[in-house]
């Protein structure tokens, strides 16, 4: 479930009595990475870094990147270039995520100015890392020409990572919280297994204890994020396993949370417990991303799906028997291996009956290391391009059905920022749509003051893509 394909961290305050080094954070693709851009942040700034929104003189640039399409990786590529002649003359670049992961130390034969690579599990290694560039700088500069001067680090430290970050403290009215990473499925097209691992879930008295800080510091909806969150199993103080439904009631008691989402989920674990959540839990909001992929069974099969359409769709039945309100969302991959124009057929027919408020939609992009991309009748670009577009085409057609139900009607809306103009606002639905209202309030400081707050907004119009209002008084 891509979103803010880029994304640089909000500013924070540099250590006091320490000399300030500019650093810039830039994340691409899924709303993990986003996450941890804001840990590496949180991590640095007790050394004296301070965030800045380009990498325009910066000493330290930071690409938390993505690989699960090639397109990401070529981006990065571009990027490394573009700023490093935009840098300070000495900045350090890294390149950590999902591509650094997954090069490793080859990445730095194939970009030079790259002197740190490291992997989703070990960034909260980055201050030993710069510290030993750092270093080797220093000695080669005095003479000692094999001082390393480069590092590398893609190991699989499990949960090592979050007892080493610092306390959360950056979060905004809606935030990311990591519960779970990594992924056992091995679909035939995804990288993930191989750059994020096997799948680890967090303790449960761990996640409680950042969520109570995200609350204090002022957030009202948590987002838990997973590579495959609904196969959550952590435990608690007393070594009992708690399923995804146990903590998100866990998660609902904590004073100020007001609202609780998560993503990106799989079929296979779409549990009875989790989908009595959406009925009981009101803390829990109708809206549930649950990827399928593709509407042939033989391609789902071919991509080690563990599921047919035919099972997909009666889970989103039943899942709309405990809440009939909910809102769905869903992934798909169009022109993978060995699809023919029968198979892009069945697609586009579940992406109609499941009746999404949106998805995304992409061309399959082989990635090395992967058994489809070794996989024969490989789709051409041609083709990708023509059956993306036709399936976009329903899906916008979908959402902007959905978004249209809800004109002339009120909803709760929790307000994340300012919006266009003085007096416009800008958060979310119960459904997880985008939501911009006037508030008839020409004080832009009052305005902020609603940042946070759930407000009553009437929908006015209805956009391909959000929706208009207006605050109700």
């Amino acid at each position: 479930m891509p979103v803010r394909i880029e994304h640089a961290v909000e500013n924070t305050t540099p250590a006091a009595n320490q000399a300030a080094k500019r650093m810039f954070i830039k994340s691409y693709g899924c709303q993990m990475n986003v996450y941890d851009g804001l840990r590496m942040a949180e991590l640095l700034t007790p050394l004296g870094y301070e965030l800045q929104d380009a990498a325009d003189g910066a000493d330290l640039v930071i690409l938390n990147t993505c690989h699960i399409r090639e397109k990401a990786d070529d981006k990065m590529f571009s990027d490394i270039g573009r700023f490093r002649k935009t840098a300070a003359d000495n900045a350090i670049i890294a390149v950590g995520g999902c591509t650094g992961q997954a090069l490793g130390a080859k990445l730095m034969q194939q970009a030079p100015a790259v002197s740190i690579v490291f992997g989703p599990q070990t960034y909260h290694r980055l201050p030993e890392f710069i510290e030993k560039v750092e270093t080797g700088r220093t000695q080669r500069a005095a003479g000692h020409k094999n001082a390393p001067i480069r590092v590398s680090d893609t190991d699989f430290p499990e949960l090592e990572k979050f007892d080493k970050l610092p306390q959360a403290n950056s979060y905004g009215p809606s935030a990311f919280l990591t519960i779970q990473e990594g992924c056992d499925k091995f679909c035939t097209y995804c990288v993930v297994p191989y750059t994020r691992g096997a799948e680890i879930s967090r303790p449960v008295n761990h996640i409680l204890e950042e969520a109570q800080e995200m609350a204090e510091n002022g957030t009202r909806e948590l987002v838990l994020l997973g590579q495959n969150v609904n196969a959550y199993h952590g435990e608690d103080v007393d070594g009992n396993e708690v399923t995804l439904a146990k903590l998100l009631d866990k998660l609902a008691e904590i004073e100020g949370i007001a609202r609780l989402r998560f993503v990106t989920s799989h079929p296979q674990n779409t549990t009875q417990d989790l989908m009595e959540a959406f009925r009981d839990n009101p803390k829990l909001m109708p809206f549930f991303h649950l990827p399928v992929q593709a509407g042939s069974n033989k391609i789902l099969q071919a991509m080690n799906r563990s599921h047919t359409a035919e099972e997909y769709l009666a889970i989103l039945d039943k899942v709309r028997e405990y809440c009939p309100d909910i809102a769905m969302s869903g992934d798909f991959i169009v022109g993978f291996p060995g699809e023919t124009e029968e198979d892009y057929q069945q697609t586009l027919a579940i992406a109609h009956a499941s009746k999404y408020v949106y998805a995304y939609s992409f061309a399959y992009s082989p990635r090395p290391g992967t058994p489809a991309a070794d996989m024969p009748n490989q789709v051409p670009e041609d083709i990708k391009k023509e059956r993306l577009a036709g399936l976009q085409a329903v899906l916008d057609n979908s959402q902007e059905e959905f978004n249209k139900t809800f004109e002339g009607k009120t909803i709760e809306v929790l307000v994340e920022e300012m919006g266009g103009k003085i007096d416009q606002l800008r958060g979310r639905s119960p459904h997880n749509v985008a939501v911009n209202f006037t508030t008839g309030l020409t004080s832009e400081k009052l305005n902020r003051r609603l940042i946070g707050d759930i407000l009553k907004v009437k929908i006015t119009e209805a956009g391909a893509k959000s929706l208009m209002g207006e605050l109700i008084s």
